[in-house]
């Protein structure tokens, strides 16, 4: 995937300068609002970037809905855009993770091990299952792709 990405960075790089600053910021703009929609979208799947499942989370009583249904949706502040913030400039798009939840974000993501309750000294440390929250789908690759090539050519 880093290779793809990276293939793409070559590609439009040379095409992009073409345009005028605030056309290329406009492109970003574009990109990085697409990109956030689909973390977005890819986390309420509760799938990895390779298109695998998230692990599933284990059983938990604090879990149980009143109505004895256990709550399945992992992630669901993380999936505000307030904790995905985008940013875009004339050189770069950019999703990334809030740093109020980023700890909880990174934990999750490399699958780390840390305190069910970081609270509480006492409250056992639990090794979690990597479930990688930000990354390129090739269906990304490809909409960021017709992003920029309807921006070259409308510019």
């Amino acid at each position: 995937m880093a290779d793809a990405l990276k293939e793409l960075a070559d590609w439009a790089q040379p095409l992009l300068h073409k345009l005028q600053p605030q056309q290329r910021r406009a492109a970003m703009r574009e990109v990085a609002q697409y990109l956030q929609r689909s973390q977005v979208q890819r986390i309420a799947s509760q799938r990895n970037p390779d298109g695998t499942p998230y692990a599933p989370r284990r059983p938990r009583a604090q879990l149980v809905a009143k109505s004895g249904a256990i709550r399945k949706q992992m992630f669901m502040g993380l999936r505000k855009l307030r904790n995905l913030p985008r940013r875009a400039t004339a050189d770069l798009a950019s999703v990334g993770i809030n740093p109020r939840v980023a700890y909880v974000a990174r934990v999750h993501h490399l699958g780390l091990r840390d305190r069910v309750d970081r609270s509480d000294p006492t409250s056992p440390e639990v090794q979690y299952p990597r479930r990688e929250l930000l990354g390129f789908t090739d269906t990304d690759l490809q909409a960021v792709e017709d992003i920029l090539l309807q921006h070259l050519m409308d510019g």
